[in-house]
């Protein structure tokens, strides 16, 4: 598990080692630019929206939306990434909190058409993640939706082949997503549907049950 001071010391080089994983088409950021513009183009379907972004890093995907007159709220726990955002987003709005601890209070009373997660959310357990979606739930506009990208697979044996295929590279410490599961938890509750994006990255799209996506 790297902590907030292994992200400040990373964030310098951040977006650079990033790209450079995807182009190999590497584990554990394969299909990282395809991820990212699929989500872009999500959220521009209502154009302005009011964004958060949890666990916002440098900014990459949100800098893109902020340029569209997006409104961008952002978290993240490390305050060197967030002042890599704030170069590219001066007038947005940004909290530094741990989401793994819940929702930040300065949130309590806000919504947003759009919560956005990209490459954070496997810092939850498994037993955290259903609990931590359905409490943002509650701060999703009416037709609005959470919109989250990362490592993710849509059953566990998908994910058990590509942790076989990755050897030593496989972060034991990461709880990645299991689509067929994470849906299992939550049919009753919202709306959920899964995009395959690459071998080991995808998104997943979840609405209240009444909502449009």
């Amino acid at each position: 598990m790297i902590d907030s001071h292994g992200f400040d010391l990373w964030a310098g080089d951040y977006d650079r080692s990033v790209s450079a994983t995807d182009d190999d088409n590497l584990y554990p950021f394969a299909g990282y630019r395809a991820l990212m513009n699929a989500i872009y183009r999500m959220v521009m379907r209502k154009n302005p929206a009011t964004v958060l972004d949890i666990g916002i890093g440098t900014g990459i995907l949100a800098a893109k939306l902020y340029e569209c007159g997006h409104h961008i709220t952002g978290i993240d726990f490390s305050s060197v990434m967030l002042d890599k955002a704030k170069e590219k987003m001066p007038d947005a709005t940004f909290i530094e909190h741990d989401f793994t601890k819940g929702l930040s209070p300065d949130l309590q009373y806000r919504k947003f058409d759009f919560i956005i997660s990209t490459y954070a959310l496997h810092h939850l357990t498994d037993e955290e993640k259903t609990p931590f979606i359905l409490s943002i739930l509650n701060h999703v506009n009416d037709n609005g939706a959470i919109i989250i990208g990362d490592v993710s697979f849509q059953n566990r044996s998908d994910l058990e082949k590509c942790k076989s295929s990755c050897g030593d590279k496989w972060d034991d410490n990461e709880s990645y997503f299991v689509f067929s599961e994470l849906n299992e938890t939550l049919v009753n509750k919202c709306c959920l549907i899964y995009h395959q994006i690459s071998y080991c990255s995808g998104i997943v799209v979840i609405s209240p049950l009444n909502g449009k996506i």
